[in-house]
């Protein structure tokens, strides 16, 4: 499955589905579900601006969501009139995309990994479940027993 790492506190914004657009200066053709992870890095000027307190999970994968189209911005306004959908304060220079997001949801427990530029394959185990949308909803509860402990 496709994850892509996603700085906190946007990765948060994105699974409480308060961000339905994540900002990049790349496009993609990719579209479909994906996993979201936050890396360890946490951008503390903008938890400050956005009034984000608390402690963030960091350093693990917390979510899911799933890219539907890809929006190409041609201007500085364009980007700001969709500001209360991305969250973003930078002034993006150039090409720039918004991945717009739906069917957003938080796993129960964060699993741990280690983040990757751009989308990254994560192989998850193997199943017998041959539906791709119960695996995909099970996720969080096969790694559940897994990190937290044996029951």
């Amino acid at each position: 499955m496709k994850c892509l790492s996603v700085s906190q506190p946007f990765a948060d914004l994105i699974i409480s589905g308060k961000k339905i657009i994540e900002l990049r200066k790349w496009g993609t053709n990719f579209r479909g579900e994906f996993l979201i992870h936050a890396p360890i890095k946490i951008r503390l000027d903008d938890c400050r601006r956005l009034k984000i307190k608390g402690k963030l999970v960091t350093g693990a994968i917390i979510g899911k969501a799933e890219i539907y189209d890809v929006k190409q911005y041609n201007s500085i306004k364009e980007i700001k009139e969709d500001q209360k959908l991305h969250f973003s304060s930078k002034n993006f220079q150039g090409k720039t995309f918004g991945f717009l997001l739906k069917n957003v949801k938080a796993l129960r427990v964060p699993i741990p990994y280690k983040g990757q530029l751009g989308f990254f394959e994560i192989n998850l185990p193997k199943t017998k479940i041959k539906n791709k949308e119960i695996i995909s909803d099970i996720i969080d509860e096969e790694y559940r027993y897994q990190w937290i402990g044996h029951h």
